[in-house]
């Protein structure tokens, strides 16, 4: 995806900043820099586990595994709320033989962090097998982080 569909949605100036580096970030496949374009609350919603994970390292834990997981992965439509502080961004993948599409919808705060992102995904199929590669590829250390955190 250009950066230029994101130059006519009516973003606030920092999150249109946060989201340029979102894409280039799963451009390169690399979460390196993924703290510092989220809150330190950022609450991730994940159609492969139950419940929702909090903080920078347990997203950047799935986002690192999701990265991993899917091919040929392509953002396709990007839409902004009337306020500025929330995109929903189209996109499909494979996994393996398993088409996919799916939305990340993400909120950012008023500093242009990431404050919530929800992915939802669909046909069956294609989530049940992103289901079990996080599992294997995230669930021990989404685990561990959680039983640090109480």
């Amino acid at each position: 995806m250009s950066h230029s569909m994101t130059d006519t949605l009516n973003l606030a100036p920092a999150v249109a900043q946060s989201l340029a580096e979102w894409h280039t970030m799963v451009a390169a496949k690399s979460t390196a820099d993924l703290p510092l374009i989220s809150a330190a609350d950022v609450l991730f919603r994940s159609p492969a586990f139950y419940k929702p994970y909090q903080g920078p390292q347990a997203f950047q834990t799935v986002i690192g595994a999701v990265i991993t997981v899917f091919e040929d992965f392509t953002y396709h439509r990007t839409l902004a709320s009337a306020d500025g502080l929330s995109v929903m961004l189209e996109f499909s993948a494979r996994i393996g033989d398993a088409q996919l599409k799916g939305i990340d919808l993400i909120r950012f705060n008023p500093d242009g962090k990431i404050a919530e992102f929800e992915v939802m995904i669909r046909p069956m199929n294609a989530l049940m097998a992103l289901g079990k590669l996080m599992s294997e590829r995230a669930g021990p250390k989404l685990k561990a982080l959680a039983e640090r955190q109480g």
